[in-house]
């Protein structure tokens, strides 16, 4: 997984630019509030990415800080987001403002975004509310931090669960049953999967 670059910007054609990262050229999706602050073609720039596979393409998407690709991250798993939908809420307002969003349920504020409807919106709110409080959203120097722009054992676990196979709900609760104050993730995970094993037996 490439998850950081660092490079010469090359070509800017909004939404997508061209870095070149010695020598190889990576073409780079960005949502606008990415791009308005990359600098003159030319120039070095560090960007934090997510690939994204799919049947028919393989796109790598570029953002200026980890607080909004941690927010592209969560908002792929919401249910009928996809990464356009991700895209314009991230072009449209920033962490901290989706998340006021969230917490005040402002559906309108939300479908002002392109291809937000209602619908979409009102899924958001519930969705988006369960995930943050999973993630244990904390409030650092004024500046909300969601997904991986902020270090959580617990959560890093349940991804890793989920990623093992397990379906999030049942790696939320295996998580739970086991003490996780002052562990490491790795701690978490192993002591989880004993917990686990030790009921199946």
């Amino acid at each position: 997984m490439i998850g950081r670059l660092q490079g010469d910007v090359i070509e800017k054609h909004p939404p997508y630019f061209l870095l070149d990262v010695q020598g190889v050229g990576y073409e780079l999706e960005a949502p606008m509030s990415t791009f308005y602050e990359l600098p003159d073609c030319g120039e070095n720039v560090v960007v934090y990415t997510h690939l994204l596979v799919r049947e028919d393409a393989q796109t790598l998407y570029a953002f200026k800080n980890i607080q909004d690709r941690g927010l592209f991250r969560d908002l792929l798993k919401v249910n009928g987001v996809g990464a356009k939908i991700a895209l314009a809420i991230l072009s449209g307002m920033d962490v901290r403002s989706f998340t006021e969003c969230i917490k005040r349920d402002d559906a309108d504020a939300l479908m002002r975004l392109p291809g937000v409807g209602r619908r979409t919106a009102e899924r958001l709110i519930v969705e988006m509310r369960d995930r943050m409080k999973r993630a244990a959203v904390t409030r650092d120097q004024g500046e909300y931090r969601l997904g991986d722009a902020l270090y959580n054992p617990v959560g890093d676990a349940i991804s890793a669960l989920v990623s093992l196979g397990f379906k999030h709900g049942d790696a939320s609760r295996m998580v739970s049953e086991v003490e996780t104050d002052g562990r490491s993730s790795e701690d978490i995970i192993r002591m989880a999967l004993k917990s686990r094993l030790a009921k199946s037996t």
